[in-house]
């Protein structure tokens, strides 16, 4: 068994078949074809089971591949720490997070990281659930998770980082009829028209909550990529209940925010592996526990009086 072979096993498993992975790699169907056909001689099982023209993984391939990408990460981590004599501190950290993380906390975190890692490729995936999250970091397939969660994040065989509480919060556009003081209670959206993201999601349990208790708001749209949320309260079709992570870049847009009580909070955490981390991984989870160590709060610091790194 050699690198090049279990690099080639995780292409097909990350292209779903031979002929997509082949054309990843650069390489003839063929060639990839024997290179998996050697490897399953030299194990002695099958890792692919042939369903009509697709392949599954065999229980030994779904065994192989979490040790495989660690393999090949820590031989990417030994290349990188030679460069890192020669001066070039290079290299490559995969990581996955959620949308509202993926604004904040992570801006801050990988903007201080880039200051030790200047030339490390930050690869960050995208996830919807703290599920994927956490069963992206287990496999191997990311170093890091930046996840949120409505309860404290629990997962005692990986290590876990509680970063911050983000409160939920009330975006609206311009010329929006909103109340004047910072908070917006629950009763107080009667009337408005909500966009929400999907079930599942804090911010929907908390409309929904609102429903329930009989307050007459309407759901306008349910929107699955958050990113497309903001441009549509700012066109003045509703109003979104986001994470306060959100907050600065809809007041630089110019919508105005409002803190929704009683409050509801995501719970925001880093996560990585316990062992097998590259040197840059190790630094972006400092990173995150420093950031975690910051008081207070963003959402509660005047500007003018948060420090030039946003701790």
């Amino acid at each position: 068994m050699d690198a090049r072979q279990l690099r080639y096993f995780l292409a097909v498993v990350d292209q779903g078949g031979i002929n997509r992975a082949a054309e990843t790699l650069l390489i003839a169907q063929p060639s990839l074809s024997q290179s998996i056909s050697a490897l399953e001689r030299e194990l002695g099982v099958p890792l692919f089971h042939r369903v009509g023209r697709r392949l599954v993984l065999s229980d030994a391939g779904e065994t192989l591949v979490g040790p495989a990408r660690v393999v090949l990460r820590d031989l990417e981590d030994a290349k990188a720490s030679v460069d890192a004599l020669k001066g070039l501190r290079a290299g490559r950290v995969d990581l996955i997070t959620m949308p509202s993380p993926g604004i904040e906390p992570l801006t801050t975190i990988l903007t201080r990281f880039s200051r030790t890692y200047p030339s490390v490729t930050v690869n960050a995936e995208a996830a919807f659930t703290p599920e994927e999250v956490l069963h992206a970091v287990r496999t191997g397939v990311c170093e890091v998770g930046i996840l949120g969660s409505p309860a404290a994040v629990r997962a005692p065989e990986l290590d876990v980082v509680a970063l911050e509480s983000q409160p939920l919060i009330l975006i609206s556009g311009p010329g929006a009829e909103t109340p004047e003081r910072p908070e917006i209670r629950r009763s107080e959206l009667s009337g408005f028209r909500l966009i929400v993201s999907q079930r599942g999601s804090l911010m929907r349990t908390l409309v929904d909550e609102v429903l329930a208790s009989g307050v007459a708001a309407t759901i306008v749209a349910e929107v699955a990529h958050r990113t497309s949320i903001l441009p549509m309260v700012l066109s003045g079709f509703g109003q979104a209940v986001m994470p306060s992570s959100w907050a600065p870049s809809a007041r630089q847009a110019g919508a105005t925010v409002h803190r929704i009580v009683p409050e509801s909070y995501l719970h925001v955490a880093a996560v990585c592996r316990q062992s097998h981390l590259t040197p840059p991984a190790r630094t972006l989870m400092d990173e995150a526990r420093q950031y975690a160590a910051r008081t207070p709060s963003a959402w509660e610091v005047p500007a003018t009086e948060r420090t030039r790194d946003g701790y």
